[in-house]
């Protein structure tokens, strides 16, 4: 599988949770945080610019008059703060860094790996225990005032049987499971990036399986968006070097991406390498194909393309990789929602480790 994402399975229950910083920074990489202080205080939540009546009310409220004075006083503007992304307090890394505090390796993979935000994963079939584990993470989000980021990672055939092989046993079962997935959402924002390779690498089904599991696909947005409405879902749209915008975009919209009653738009480079740029410029390339609202966006896995992808094109934990930007919702580049950690730094595609466990050394060479 030369070019696909390879996508890792979860060891334990969940992977890929470290803990939330600011999420505002344009650096080309992670910086580790300052203070070291692990913030325990809700946060109000606050709209974004684009979308929050105040900014709109703001725009258009004309300058009172004082009684006393007669001038005019401009209307005070309230500056809008993106918000921050949520590092779950349980992952692979943050027990190894718990575990090895003396390792010369330790402050290194702490400071920029452990302390970033980053995906958590539900790898395993488990329909009588995913709600419950769901609303752990997204209920520790909401007391934060943070918003998380989950993968629901169970389709049935998942990596057409390769090192992340495993999934429901069939639709009716994944249904079902998804079901409970949506139920323990909440009713806060969230972000949902829905069965990484799903749609990309469907090449590997008959007709009738690809069909039918678009279907699944497009059913799981409508149940997750209609349990929680501040649930932002998006579809698998592969990376740069993968399917042509065009051929990618048309899988996308079998498989509901390009409705809004599914669909917050696409992600894209999820456990890859290729550059942000070159992700940028095919995710609005494939947003264009697709059609569908204008609010449709992107979000990009960012945690290993500091480098880029190798000339290559090895996937399975090349030499030479380094961390990228910094997990944000607030990316200053139009139609792109967020840069995120998908894929933990560190957590093996295979060839290092077992694929999904964390390997020191590897986490070690991609972040110094």
């Amino acid at each position: 599988m030369v070019v696909a994402a390879s996508v890792v399975v979860a060891v334990g229950t969940v992977t890929g949770m470290i803990r939330a910083l600011d999420d505002d920074s344009a650096a080309s990489t992670a910086r580790p945080d300052a203070t070291g202080a692990t913030l325990l205080v809700p946060l109000p939540e606050v709209p974004s610019a684009s979308d929050s009546p105040s900014a709109k009310a703001s725009s258009s409220t004309r300058p009172k008059k004082t009684a006393t004075t007669g001038t005019v006083r401009k209307p005070q503007r309230t500056a809008t703060v993106p918000p921050r992304l949520y590092r779950h307090p349980e992952s692979q890394v943050l027990d190894w860094v718990r575990d090895h505090p003396d390792d010369p390796r330790t402050e290194v993979i702490a400071s920029r790996i452990a302390d970033r935000p980053a995906a958590v994963w539900f790898a395993d079939f488990t329909p009588s225990t995913i709600t419950s584990r769901v609303r752990a993470v997204t209920s520790g989000a909401a007391a934060q005032g943070r918003v998380p980021v989950v993968v629901p990672y169970a389709i049935p055939d998942r990596d057409c049987g390769g090192a992340s092989e495993g999934g429901a046993s069939d639709f009716a079962a994944y249904d079902g499971w998804i079901d409970n997935f949506a139920a323990g959402l909440g009713s806060r924002e969230v972000v949902v990036i829905l069965e990484p390779d799903s749609i990309a690498q469907a090449d590997c089904l008959s007709d009738a399986q690809r069909a039918e599991r678009f279907e699944a696909l497009a059913r799981a947005g409508r149940v997750l968006k209609a349990a929680d409405p501040q649930a932002r879902v998006y579809y698998d749209a592969g990376h740069s070097d993968w399917n042509p915008a065009g051929q990618q975009a048309a899988l996308l919209k079998q498989a509901g991406a390009a409705s809004a009653e599914s669909s917050d738009g696409i992600f894209s480079n999820v456990s890859n390498f290729h550059t942000t740029s070159a992700e940028i410029a095919y995710d609005r390339q494939v947003l264009d194909a697709l059609g569908g609202p204008s609010g449709l966006g992107a979000v990009i896995d960012t945690s290993r393309n500091g480098n880029g992808a190798p000339a290559d094109g090895q996937w399975c934990d090349p030499a030479g990789r380094k961390i990228g930007r910094a997990p944000t919702l607030n990316t200053g580049e139009a139609r792109i929602d967020g840069y995120l950690w998908v894929k933990l730094p560190g957590e093996s595609d295979g060839c290092k480790g077992t694929a999904g466990t964390f390997t020191a050394s590897y986490a070690y060479d991609l972040a110094r």
